[in-house]
């Protein structure tokens, strides 16, 4: 059994802290500057020629901003993950625009996810521990394919499945890989959508009951492998 050193220990309520610290003074800077004001569908109307005039003058500037933005809202779990991603398509394109969005939504929910694991998985393992582990036994087995569903259907908020995945056992780079294949279709019908920017009057207008219906069979499609096992499993004696 792996025993952790008495210095490392004592160190962890400190680290927690900060993480805490750290989310606590983004998501209150975030209300108290009232940043949420600016995200519209309207503000980035507005302002899309300026944008896009500086894009087009400091290009690979722009995308290391946008790529950082996207990571920080993603990171805190703040609003406006479909408004970076149409100005994303918008002011790169719909093959590029899905690229940067893949980069900068993959590192954000990367780091949402270790912050949960590392402040509140241990807690909720000693308080829920016999009530989940079913849960987390199965998680386990088939992460990925529950990761790529989860990622592909869109009744499933973002954020959300950041911070409950965090919770489980699941192996990082599992989720990393699931996380980033899972969110490349929602991506780029956001980018494309995002290339026809002046013609959306809301954000409701994106994605049509087709296009969700598709991505929800998507989501089933990647269960396909845990129905197989489970099917066989009972076959067997």
């Amino acid at each position: 059994m792996t025993t952790i050193p008495a210095a490392e220990d004592s160190s962890r309520p400190m680290i927690k802290i900060l993480i805490l610290a750290i989310l606590g003074l983004g998501i209150g800077a975030f209300f108290y500057f009232d940043l949420g004001h600016h995200v519209s569908l309207n503000t980035l109307k507005a302002n899309r020629d300026a944008l896009l005039a500086y894009t087009n003058d400091y290009y690979s500037i722009s995308v290391v901003l946008f790529i950082v933005a996207y990571i920080a809202q993603t990171t805190f779990s703040l609003p406006g993950g479909t408004l970076m991603s149409l100005a994303g398509g918008f002011l790169f394109g719909s093959i590029l625009g899905t690229i940067f969005i893949n980069i900068g939504a993959t590192v954000g929910a990367t780091m949402a996810f270790m912050a949960t694991r590392y402040v509140l998985r241990d807690w909720v393992e000693r308080k829920f521990g016999d009530r989940i582990e079913p849960i987390q036994a199965g998680f386990a087995q088939n992460a990925f394919s529950y990761l790529l569903t989860l990622r592909l259907i869109p009744a499933f908020p973002f954020f959300l499945v950041n911070l409950v995945s965090g919770l489980t056992r699941v192996n990082p780079g599992t989720y990393i890989v699931a996380t980033s294949i899972g969110i490349i279709p929602g991506s780029f019908a956001l980018a494309f959508a995002g290339k026809q920017l002046g013609t959306i009057d809301s954000l409701g207008e994106i994605v049509s009951p087709p296009v969700l219906l598709a991505f929800s069979l998507l989501g089933l499609l990647a269960l396909t492998p845990v129905a197989y096992r489970k099917f066989v499993e009972r076959k067997q004696p």
